[in-house]
């Protein structure tokens, strides 16, 4: 059952984590500033970013066309 905001809506990242020259994640399909909210982002939002997201990418790719690599674990 879930706890709370961060256990309800999965998070929809793919760990492709690559932006295009628009600002959107080529793997999840959400803008950088969707990304920053999410922690926050309560049920409906997420819900909302989500679809957005599907919008922007409806089958997600690995496959990036030059966009900005965002290191997910700094060292």
């Amino acid at each position: 059952m879930p706890t709370g905001v961060a256990d309800s809506v999965a998070s929809p990242c793919r760990d492709v984590c690559r932006v295009d020259a628009a600002g959107v994640c080529v793997g999840c399909g959400r803008t950088l500033r969707e990304i920053e909210e999410w922690p926050r982002a309560g049920n409906e939002r997420r819900l909302q970013i989500c679809a957005a997201a599907r919008a922007r990418v409806p089958v997600p790719s690995e496959a990036a066309q030059g966009g900005e690599l965002l290191d997910r674990n700094p060292r």
